[in-house]
């Protein structure tokens, strides 16, 4: 008898592979998923995200700064504020990813960080009397929660 070229031999089963039963064979591959490219608001959106983790992540580098070159009164909470913004920093830097891939996940972050940075650009502003800062932040929040409130943007979530 004659082996076709190319053809496996046949498998020889081991002491182990009898008792406690062989491998699996491996799966079939998944096909690759149709992604429709992102809207243009949710692409405006997820740059003025980007834009605002990077500005964050600034922030925390120079509160970093302050609590190493100064003498704060409590260095556990310096520390803690710095952690505190860069972790904003990351998770909007994360967010920003997941909408321009409109992933399903990031919408809700994304609308819970602007309503606690648009608190903190009202009273900023405001009752802080620093206009310089919290106008800026306040337009920033008004610009992502208008993309992402549109139309397009909805219907691109809807469809995930």
């Amino acid at each position: 008898m004659t082996e076709e070229p190319g053809a496996r031999p046949p498998r020889q089963r081991r002491r182990a592979d009898r008792l406690l039963g062989g491998a699996a064979e491996p799966a079939a591959p998944r096909p690759a998923r149709e992604r429709p490219p992102a809207p243009a608001a949710v692409r405006r959106a997820a740059l003025v995200v980007a834009v605002e983790a990077a500005a964050l992540a600034g922030v925390a580098l120079w509160l970093l700064y302050l609590t190493v070159a100064s003498t704060p009164d409590s260095v556990g909470r310096a520390v803690a504020e710095v952690v505190y913004v860069g972790f904003f920093a990351a998770l909007l830097g994360a967010a920003a990813v997941g909408l321009r891939r409109v992933s399903a996940w990031a919408r809700g972050p994304v609308v819970v960080l602007q309503l606690l940075l648009g608190l903190f650009g009202y009273s900023s502003a405001f009752q802080a009397g620093r206009p310089l800062i919290g106008v800026p932040v306040l337009v920033l929040v008004a610009l992502t929660l208008y993309l992402l409130l549109t139309p397009e943007a909805r219907l691109a979530f809807l469809r995930r």
